[in-house]
């Protein structure tokens, strides 16, 4: 007997009621980057600009108080009593435009919608993983959505859903605009009118959507959901969605940097022996950063990068190339397989040059931006990417719009 069909999951994508700053807050002071794009001193750096700045609700400081979340949460609070923070008086959905010059020296426009994500079982269907994750062992987004019961800041999905970008193409009600340091113009549109609503919320929910960004938040919020299904008995509780920003999975609406590979404890020389078979290693002299990245795509090759500003081209052999993914990632994965070697991340290369001036890493290998044509291939065959694949600019700024649970 053959096996019963079973249709495939397909995700609730809903509007809510938002809390918001008012549009007599300037944008560009209140709101701030990821969470995990932000050190120390840039949180203290983002707070200074504004009283009200969301780092100090999104990124608790031990230093801020004995209990830096519930801390947290007293502040929200707070704000929501003032009017710091208004509360919308219906479910909506959030237009979130961006307007940028990309790394290639190109002016671009994307458009995006913040709403209600369901929150999946891991390995189900319906809202997909696109690459490994590494572990992370802290508790602080669960410690602080615990305590102030709302989501901060968004997942960031991709839809397969053609047309996606055209329903979101007529603007909404305009609630504010900004400009930030890096020259990018974030804007903010209010949908809450129902057929308009209800068209975006069923186009989301046809297909299946692909994590881009955020997959820590995202199994955060399937800790909290079980959490909260235990306590309450219930199935039907806000935590049974998650803020998400969702845009088409196509090429005018994605803008994407590669992340370096940093190496720790292996010099040049060793980890050129260990890539030998995989790749061809030709001298390039010193790497002109400012070009790099377009002439390793012009030679098709990764490059390696010395302390002293030298380099090599790798070019993968046509072994490679036939045995393993497009993807520079998942070729230096193959290469180093079965060799203790320890790896960080940086998508800059000028950062990556000053680590390694600094010392703080021996050598790095420099890879190319992953292509929308291995991403759609990721959703379409549920695949993943190696760990640390992709790099979406520009960031999403946190406090557009926050989702209470």
């Amino acid at each position: 007997m053959s096996e019963e069909w079973q249709p495939v999951r397909v995700p609730r994508f809903e509007p809510f009621a938002a809390y918001r700053y008012p549009s007599s807050e300037d944008l560009a002071t209140v709101t701030a980057p990821p969470y995990d794009v932000l050190s120390e001193a840039d949180v203290r750096a983002q707070r200074a600009n504004n009283p009200h700045n969301i780092t100090l609700v999104d990124v608790p400081l031990a230093s801020d108080a004995p209990d830096p979340y519930e801390h947290a949460a007293s502040i929200l609070a707070s704000w929501l009593e003032a009017g710091v923070l208004v509360v919308d008086e219906r479910p909506s959905f959030t237009l979130y435009r961006m307007e940028f010059r990309d790394s290639a020296g190109h002016d671009r426009r994307t458009v995006g919608v913040l709403g209600a994500l369901e929150v999946v079982d891991e390995g189900g269907d319906g809202v997909l993983p696109h690459e490994r994750t590494t572990p992370k062992a802290k508790t602080d987004r669960l410690d602080l959505t615990r305590a102030t019961s709302c989501n901060l800041s968004p997942v960031w999905g991709l839809s397969l859903s053609a047309g996606l970008t055209e329903l979101l193409t007529q603007p909404g009600e305009l609630l504010s605009e900004m400009i930030d340091d890096a020259g990018v113009r974030h804007r903010v549109e209010r949908v809450d009118e129902p057929s308009r609503v209800d068209r975006i919320a069923n186009a989301v929910s046809a297909n299946a959507v692909l994590i881009a960004d955020g997959h820590h938040r995202y199994a955060i919020a399937r800790t909290y959901r079980d959490e909260q299904r235990a306590s309450t008995g219930s199935r039907q509780t806000s935590a049974e969605l998650v803020l998400t920003y969702v845009g088409e999975l196509i090429d005018d609406q994605l803008s994407i940097d590669a992340i370096h590979r940093m190496y720790h404890g292996i010099g040049a020389a060793e980890l050129t022996a260990r890539l030998r078979g995989s790749f061809t290693a030709d001298d390039a002299g010193n790497i002109d950063l400012s070009t790099v990245v377009s002439e390793m795509d012009r030679r098709g090759a990764l490059c390696l990068l010395r302390s002293d500003g030298t380099g090599a081209w790798l070019t993968p052999t046509q072994g490679l190339i036939d045995n393993e993914r497009a993807l520079d990632g998942a070729y230096l994965e193959r290469a180093l397989s079965g060799t203790d070697v320890d790896v960080t991340y940086q998508h800059d290369v000028h950062l990556v040059a000053d680590q390694l001036a600094r010392g703080e890493a021996q050598v790095a290998v420099l890879i190319r931006p992953t292509g929308i044509e291995e991403i759609r291939r990721t959703a379409e065959e549920r695949l993943l990417m190696p760990p640390k694949s992709t790099f979406f600019t520009p960031k999403l700024r946190t406090g557009m719009a926050i989702r209470p649970l």
